[in-house]
């Protein structure tokens, strides 16, 4: 098989769709890897690199999307490469398409067989390829928050680590997932007051335990919410339905029980953004402000720490890969029902029941 690899135009998105020890295994498996020149810069990986692994670097975008039968990307196409789909390519990236009417559309009329990261699921729940990035997006989530909270940034002026004398700044984090854990110990790491509003109970007790007590739970509830955020320096959007749109869990007028200069982080952007003044920036303009509350809705967060995602991403993405490369896409869905679960769209039907709910369109069952 053909496995293609081009370089992610999206704006100041760093990252690459695999690394040097990705493409050495698909090669000793006996597989051809195209990688776009230069596809791997922005993550510290030169084509010689590549070449040494066993690759053959491409001219251009062109040759790798016409050429590969599987391609392995990082973001979701956009515009510029809707062209380049066709029928029978694998596709094999995150998707998010539940915010994404047009982005859907154009892949079911591509008939392209679309596998998005983000919905590959074990039997137990868990998103092995979800997580890396929702790892790394929480961790990034106090960074960036902390940063924006500094006055010259537009901020509050708080330094959520506080001094001695001085209360620490207060967290709070929607949702109980890999990336409000990972925001979590980010934020006490810190020294901030931190506070988890989740509704699985049994997860609460869990992370209780997990942090001795020192990780503020509480049960989720619209007045549970609203307590919180006049207390919030920091708050950051983890909640997560995997494949659907996030819940609008803050609403505008909502944003009046916070503190001019608070901030917003909205990690569940990709999703279409959990308030419903959030909508996705960049970050080469990351923040604006809606009643005096600074939104951070960046949609590709770990793009800016393109070195540790890249290599995060391949570590998890490329078992999955390999599976499909050597037994064949049909083969390998009916082998592994998680790789199954990644199934967005397929010869031109959607097969995610949860975006096919978000975008009232009508799904089709998928079976091997």
């Amino acid at each position: 098989m053909i496995v293609g690899v081009p370089k992610e135009i999206k704006e100041k998105e760093f990252r690459v769709g695999i690394v040097p020890s990705g493409v050495k295994a698909l090669v000793q498996a006996g597989h051809t890897v195209l990688i776009e020149q230069g596809a791997g810069e922005g993550s510290g990986i030169d084509d010689a690199g590549y070449r040494a692994a066993g690759a053959i670097i491409a001219a251009s975008a062109t040759e790798v999307w016409a050429q590969a039968d599987l391609l392995m990307k990082v973001k979701e196409p956009l515009p510029p490469e809707y062209p380049r789909l066709r029928p029978g390519l694998i596709l094999y990236t995150y998707l998010h398409l539940a915010p994404l009417p047009e982005l859907t559309q154009v892949l079911l009329d591509a008939q392209v067989s679309g596998v998005a990261y983000e919905t590959v699921r074990l039997d137990n729940g868990f998103l092995p390829l979800l997580a890396p990035m929702s790892q790394v997006a929480g961790r990034m989530a106090i960074q960036v928050g902390a940063h924006f909270l500094e006055k010259e940034a537009g901020g509050r002026g708080v330094l959520l680590a506080g001094v001695p004398g001085v209360a620490p700044g207060q967290v709070t984090i929607l949702g109980s997932g890999t990336v409000g854990v990972n925001a979590a110990q980010m934020a006490m790491g810190l020294g901030a007051q931190t506070t988890i509003i989740g509704r699985n109970l049994r997860r609460l007790a869990e992370l209780d335990d997990l942090f001795q007590g020192r990780l503020l739970t509480l049960a989720g509830s619209e007045h549970t919410l609203a307590e919180e955020l006049v207390k919030a320096d920091l708050v950051v959007g983890a909640v997560l339905t995997p494949g659907a749109r996030a819940p609008k869990l803050i609403r505008r007028e909502m944003l009046g029980l916070m503190r001019p200069g608070a901030v917003l982080v909205d990690v569940a952007i990709d999703q279409g953004g959990c308030a419903e003044t959030s909508r996705p920036t960049t970050h080469a303009d990351p923040v604006y402000t809606v009643d005096g509350i600074i939104h951070y809705c960046v949609a590709n967060m770990p793009g800016a720490v393109p070195r540790t995602s890249t290599f995060a991403l391949t570590n998890a993405t490329l078992p999955y890969a390999l599976a499909m490369a050597n037994k064949g896409f049909a083969m390998a869905m009916r082998e592994d029902r998680a790789l199954l679960q990644g199934v967005n769209v397929y010869q031109g039907k959607l097969t995610s029941r949860e975006v096919a709910d978000s975008q009232g369109r009508e799904w089709s069952g998928l079976s091997f």
